[in-house]
């Protein structure tokens, strides 16, 4: 059998192999130094955080005093039980962050969830934050994707279960990369007050809404109350740092309420040694200036890394610890370090508080650690989720 002739690349194959292979090793390179710089972009925007070392105190209810109220099969997200005494409702949402697959907010009826207003959820985007005001109003905030589908303000009559205002906030209040997270209604019911964490959007502030003119308004932008201190939590399971140490959980502004006689709204940022407040009369004159609102704020007292914050009937102010898990008070009168009401190794993370007529106050523990940037599988192996109560 003849040989077939052996035929040698030509210097123009050559070449183009030589060629191509430089393309790819700089291509190769470039990605590398791109995820590099993104890398250092991103640690430095998210990352660097440092552990608070804060200590509690005793707390001064047993564990004994500390309820499992309910449980549900995904994280919760917020609670909010309504003030009338004869027939106290409790609602709650679903957790944002944990991606949802069944109802977004509910509420608890015969210690089942039930899905509110009805099982057609698809006004919901992304609902978190929810306050019952005594005006018989349950208010949702919808922080719509961290702003990039629309921050919505969203009210239901509970005497019809209807809906009664739904507000979408301007793109200079609710920029895209805020986080509407919070929220609490004056006493009178015309004014609500929404914590803008901004984790993304690093431009956390205190929004107000004037219910009756339907306009809003963003205060204290970059003031050193709303923003936060460089602090992480650290939780017995987990210390809140992700994507290999590049970024860390640093929130700013996230809990606040008004107080019980209207005078003042309490707020504080999570990653943050200290509360606040500023007066609500000064808040709702759209007349002032930001600048002459942000003279008008007063340290109140130390404080844990926090999320969830209410003023009581008594007028002190109940601070969620995430690190801890616990719940400590507050005179605002007096000041100083808070002392520990309840602490329970049952609590995950200690989110928000609601205080229903019923004589009970109720805490939605969200377990963050199990479930922010986790995986669906992990989410449920770590179910379920509760909501705690205790008798004040």
């Amino acid at each position: 059998m003849p040989l077939l002739p052996l035929t040698l690349p030509n210097s123009r194959s050559i070449s183009y192999f030589y060629t191509m292979k430089k393309i790819l090793k700089w291509m190769g390179i470039s990605l590398v130094l791109l995820l590099f710089v993104l890398a250092i972009i991103l640690y430095q925007r998210y990352g660097g955080g440092v552990e608070y070392g804060y200590v509690p105190s005793e707390p001064f209810l047993g564990k004994e005093q500390l309820y499992e109220f309910f449980s549900y099969e995904e994280p919760i997200g917020n609670v909010a039980a309504t003030p009338d005494t004869a027939h106290t409702r409790i609602f709650f949402t679903i957790h944002p962050e944990s991606r949802p697959e069944g109802y977004k907010l509910c509420e608890i009826v015969d210690g089942k969830a039930v899905p509110y207003p009805s099982a057609d959820q698809s006004i919901y985007i992304t609902p978190l934050g929810l306050f019952a005001d005594r005006q018989n109003r349950l208010w949702v905030i919808d922080h719509g994707n961290h702003g990039f589908s629309g921050a919505r303000l969203l009210a239901f009559n509970l005497a019809t279960d209807e809906l009664a205002l739904e507000y979408t906030f301007s793109g200079d209040v609710a920029e895209k990369g805020s986080f509407f997270n919070d929220l609490s209604v004056t006493p009178d019911g015309k004014y609500v007050f929404i914590a803008d964490v901004s984790f993304f959007g690093k431009q956390p502030s205190l929004v107000v809404f004037d219910v009756e003119k339907q306009q809003a308004r963003s205060l204290l932008d970059g003031h050193k109350s709303v923003t936060n201190q460089g602090y992480v939590p650290v939780t017995p399971t987990k210390k809140m740092r992700f994507l290999g140490g590049l970024v860390d959980l640093m929130p700013g502004i996230d809990g606040l309420d008004v107080d019980p006689t209207g005078a003042y709204v309490y707020y504080a940022a999570m990653s943050h040694d200290s509360l606040y407040r500023v007066p609500v009369a000064a808040c709702t004159d759209f007349s002032k200036t930001p600048e002459s609102i942000a003279a008008m704020v007063e340290a109140v007292s130390q404080k844990p890394l926090s999320d969830g914050i209410r003023v009581g009937p008594d007028g002190w102010v109940y601070i969620t610890d995430v690190e801890h898990q616990s719940v400590e008070w507050v005179d605002p009168a007096v000041g100083g370090k808070p002392k520990a009401l309840i602490q329970d190794s049952r609590i995950r993370w200690a989110d928000g508080l609601s205080f229903g007529g019923d004589g009970y106050c109720y805490l939605a523990d969200s377990a963050i650690p199990d479930q922010m940037l986790r995986s669906k599988r992990h989410i449920h192996k770590m179910a379920p989720y509760f909501i705690f109560r205790w008798k004040f």
